[in-house]
């Protein structure tokens, strides 16, 4: 096998069995830790830290560790996480939520890193379009790595499902799920069919040791960039000071364009904080119960993977638009029927077909708006996807941080509005748009969602 492919593959296992844990643990720790908000405290802080290594850590650790070694200390970050849950407590999982959140830009960063150095050493000894080279090498990375968040799910579902005690729930308790929740630690009205902790201890060792067996394996099994390609590597990381990079990123905010698309990309951190935080808790385990959880999520992992692929390809036929059009009906539907919908044990497909839809409506959140950043400001890509990164991570930290603190309902309509606001400021942006550049329409325009389409999933 050629060697750099076989760095590839390397790379895409080792990533496959780190978010596997991680993507298990991510949906899981609203039920698995209600007590005071502190799961989704933890996921609040987790994207406060991420913000903050976005800005200032990726370039230094690169320059001064390599990518190999990067990658393998930033995974440790996402391990450290794991062993955190096993002793859940606000002095536990809060100081590992930091350490995760510090080491997910460098991990990605260096991934991306890796992933094009390698590229572009193979595309110079084959005679080969470097471009072409790379974008081979992030499809096979995304087609291995997507399918870590249906194996985690998995995971959990299978162990879980393994508990005795399941009990019935009466109505009683089941009016106090979905939209109009009780306020109360919604796992409570479930808590006779909570998995025993020799359960969640066997997730928690499964998770962990899938985390250490991805370290193992870029360890032992990744090749450090070659002398021969220290040219490229210093082209790529060539990048300007923290300072300069943080500063560029705000003054950035000069462009009105930017300003406008900033409701529409904290929308994209606010939907996804609510799937994995208040559907997942108020919804699935308060009536189904845990071990229901994964499933779920599996559904959404599947639409959203299929979606992605499907509306990268067919986005230069249709336009974006049309698809975030699409995207805002599905959206806003699914918030209107949650708003209205009783949920009920008898009712089981209904809580597979909000997350299928949510999928397809993420699908093109974040294939759409990925592209639409690196047509806007093409000239500007680095400070433009910093504010990106600043502004989705920034709608996770609010979406989490409010959620034990309002009621579902409340929570629905403030995701409402975003989502309307959002299409407001979006169709402002495309007017400027047209009106600068009337001879050529914006739909036509060719869109960029290679590698950059899933970055924001950590």
């Amino acid at each position: 096998m050629e060697r750099n492919l076989k760095n590839v593959l390397i790379i895409s296992f080792g990533f496959l069995l780190l978010f596997t844990a991680y993507g298990g643990l991510q949906s899981l720790q609203s039920s698995l830790h209600s007590e005071e908000g502190l799961g989704v405290a933890s996921l609040s802080v987790l994207y406060a830290a991420l913000i903050l290594s976005s800005m200032f850590l990726p370039p230094i650790l690169i320059k001064k560790l390599g990518c190999k070694w990067t990658i393998a200390g930033s995974m440790c970050c996402y391990i450290a996480f794991s062993l955190g849950n096993f002793y859940a407590s606000w002095y536990t999982l809060i100081p590992t939520s930091v350490i995760l959140g510090l080491g997910g830009a460098p991990l990605w960063s260096a991934k991306c890193t890796y992933l094009t150095t390698a590229g572009n050493s193979y595309a110079e000894k084959a005679g080969k379009n470097g471009k072409d080279i790379i974008n081979q090498y992030f499809g096979v990375f995304f087609l291995i790595f997507q399918s870590s968040g249906i194996w985690g799910n998995l995971i959990s579902s299978l162990i879980f499902s393994q508990a005795s005690n399941k009990v019935e729930i009466s109505e009683e308790n089941l009016a106090c799920c979905g939209a109009y929740d009780c306020m109360t630690d919604t796992t409570n009205t479930t808590e006779l069919a909570e998995p025993s902790n020799s359960l969640i201890y066997t997730l928690l060792g499964i998770y962990t040791a899938s985390g250490v067996l991805a370290v193992l394996l870029i360890v032992i099994f990744l090749d450090q960039i070659k002398s021969d390609q220290a040219e490229t590597e210093k082209e790529i990381l060539e990048t300007p000071s923290f300072w300069s990079t943080f500063l560029a990123t705000f003054q950035h905010l000069k462009d009105k364009r930017q300003c406008l698309l900033i409701p529409l990309t904290m929308y994209s951190g606010f939907e996804q904080g609510f799937l994995s935080g208040d559907y997942t808790k108020t919804y699935v385990t308060c009536v189904l119960g845990i071990h229901y959880v994964g499933y779920v999520m599996i559904c959404f992992s599947a639409v959203n993977s299929l979606c992605s692929l499907l509306f990268g390809k067919i986005s230069q036929f249709t336009g974006r638009k049309l698809l975030f059009a699409l995207a805002t009906v599905t959206n806003a539907a699914c918030i209107i029927a949650l708003l209205l919908w009783k949920p009920h044990p008898k009712q089981l497909a209904v809580f597979f077909v909000f997350p299928a839809l949510w999928g397809l409506s993420d699908a093109i959140w974040q294939t759409q708006t990925n592209g639409l950043y690196g047509i806007l400001f093409e000239k500007h890509k680095e400070a433009a996807f910093a504010n990106y990164r600043l502004w989705e991570s920034l709608g996770f930290v609010i979406a989490f941080g409010y959620s034990t603190k309002l009621q579902v309902y409340i929570k629905l309509y403030i995701l409402l509005s975003v989502l309307v606001l959002s299409m407001v400021m979006y169709g402002a942006v495309e007017y400027l748009e047209a009106k600068s550049s009337p001879g050529t329409p914006t739909t036509t325009k060719k869109e960029n969602v290679g590698s950059l389409t899933q970055e924001t999933h950590m």
